[in-house]
């Protein structure tokens, strides 16, 4: 839900962490670059009220202002929305290197996967 609202708002290089067993603080992290300021604003925006709809709302978030890193922390998962160079700097994925990193497929694939579980639901 987050990774498809970051999406549409063109959020460029997620990644996706699995810190289970690794970080005691939350069970993931979401990375995303927005180009600049307006835009990591409104993938924070997006990924927010995305969660919001569902029922789930950010204990806080940081950052929003400056609009370089945005952090966004539901508990379980926080959401790491950079500009390029801020996201180039302090290099989350590399100091979370023990972390599994979960590939989000493409929205093109999530949509084609649907399709073909549909048809095979169908004539099964």
């Amino acid at each position: 839900m987050a990774l498809g609202a970051a999406a549409d708002k063109k959020a460029e290089d997620p990644v996706a962490l699995d810190l289970k067993g690794i970080a005691s603080f939350t069970d993931s992290f979401i990375i995303l670059t927005g180009n600049q300021r307006r835009q990591t604003q409104a993938i924070c925006d997006a990924v927010v009220e995305a969660l919001a709809d569902a029922g789930v709302r950010p204990g806080h978030i940081e950052g929003y202002d400056v609009g370089d890193w945005i952090l966004i922390d539901y508990s379980d998962m926080v959401v790491h929305v950079f500009t390029p160079e801020t996201r180039s700097f302090y290099k989350l994925e590399g100091l979370w290197g023990d972390a599994r990193q979960v590939q989000p497929k493409s929205r093109t694939a999530r949509k084609a996967s649907r399709g073909r579980g549909a048809a095979a639901t169908r004539k099964g």
